[in-house]
């Protein structure tokens, strides 16, 4: 749920672009985020 999540908001921000939306930029970031720290959880 959460992988899916985070593909999900990972590409809305790709194609709002930086330049045009920070925000989704930082949505980005928080993806990313989110999707190593549910892979960490999976590991342990």
């Amino acid at each position: 749920m959460l992988l899916a999540l985070a593909v999900i908001l990972l590409i809305l921000a790709v194609i709002g672009g930086i330049a045009i939306h920070p925000l989704l930029f930082l949505i980005a970031i928080l993806a990313v985020l989110v999707l190593f720290a549910s892979r960490g959880r999976a590991l342990f």
